[in-house]
């Protein structure tokens, strides 16, 4: 016992010094995604879009395409997650702000959206052990911010985001992916003859193109890796987001799973309404919600709550098979 609790704070404190490894070096994750990005778009309007056909139709389409992706990267990294102890949010009313739909009721859409097509009820309040505030349910204690985060997903530092994804910044940074998935692929399948003409594939004397040969090399083969690793990490989220779950609930629902089956239960996700209205409620569409022009524009969309009140299924208070006290908790720090 005594060998396993030294090896176990051994690993304690190598995640201790990786998580201040990445909080100090996520402005430099920004700044290399910041110019990947932008070499990635001068190579394309550079080499690759003066060979398209059709270029009154398919040039707005890549414009559109760049835009949404470098708007909604732009968003996910200045856009607060939203911490437990922020002063209430309102909707901006400038052009930035996409116009929601007019409500059944008449009213204006503030904080909550109450409606008839969901019951959404008052989150469970508990008391953070790290920071000691009170906190609703689905927000979690992030370590590299020492902060709670409203329906806390992750801390992400790998795509060059710096902060913690949440409440208020996951629908930009799902659609981020969106848009580097789609542009990485058309940028790889585009390219393919100029990628074979800076490698020498196809003889040419002289590159006529003003970006270098070696830049756009270098970004041809990061796009084609980024078009597969971040399309894997895409389809796992909006899996994780069709069953009303986020990476961290994931984790805990395996868990609850396991528990309910040694008592003879089964566990039941009580924000689990479906995987089409997880999914509006996730991008705040549908009835009451946003449009869905908002998806092909990078506009600024307020969620469907204000993280202190969920959507849960008919009859529902909180999950089946979870009994009071089997609720995971952020991990204590050793002393």
């Amino acid at each position: 016992m005594t060998c396993a609790r030294a090896v176990f704070r051994c690993f304690r404190t190598l995640e201790r010094v990786g998580d201040r490894i990445t909080g100090a070096a996520g402005p430099l994750f920004v700044t290399l995604a910041v110019v990947l990005l932008s070499t990635g778009t001068l190579c394309f309007f550079d080499i690759e879009q003066p060979s398209l056909r059709w270029p009154w139709l398919t040039t707005p389409i890549c414009v559109l395409i760049v835009f949404n992706m470098l708007m909604h990267y732009y968003w996910v990294c200045t856009v607060s997650p939203g911490f437990i102890d922020d002063p209430p949010r309102q909707g901006g009313s400038d052009w930035l702000w996409a116009r929601r739909r007019p409500t059944t009721k008449g009213g204006p859409l503030t904080g909550v959206r109450w409606s008839d097509d969901v019951r959404i009820t008052k989150a469970m309040i508990s008391k953070c052990r790290k920071c000691g505030l009170p906190r609703p349910e689905r927000a979690h204690h992030c370590r590299i911010c020492n902060r709670c985060v409203l329906k806390y997903d992750h801390h992400c530092p790998v795509l060059g985001v710096n902060q913690c994804v949440g409440l208020h910044n996951e629908r930009h940074f799902i659609l981020f992916m969106v848009y580097l998935v789609v542009a990485s692929f058309c940028y790889v399948a585009i390219g393919y003859p100029s990628f074979l003409e800076a490698i020498g594939y196809h003889y040419q004397p002289i590159w006529p193109y003003r970006v270098p040969a070696l830049a756009f090399v270098l970004t041809y083969i990061l796009a084609g890796v980024l078009s597969l690793a971040v399309a894997v990490m895409l389809g796992w989220h909006l899996w994780s987001i069709s069953l009303a779950e986020t990476s961290v609930e994931s984790q805990d629902h395996d868990h609850y799973r396991k528990v309910a089956k040694a008592r003879a239960e089964t566990f039941v996700n009580s924000y689990d309404l479906g995987k089409r209205k997880n999914l509006e409620l996730f991008f705040n569409m549908g009835r009451d919600g946003y449009p869905s022009y908002t998806l092909l524009f990078p506009f600024r969309v307020e969620p469907y709550t204000d993280g202190w009140s969920w959507a849960r299924r008919e009859g529902y208070e909180r999950h089946r098979g979870v009994r009071e006290g089997d609720e995971l908790t952020d991990e204590e720090e050793d002393d």
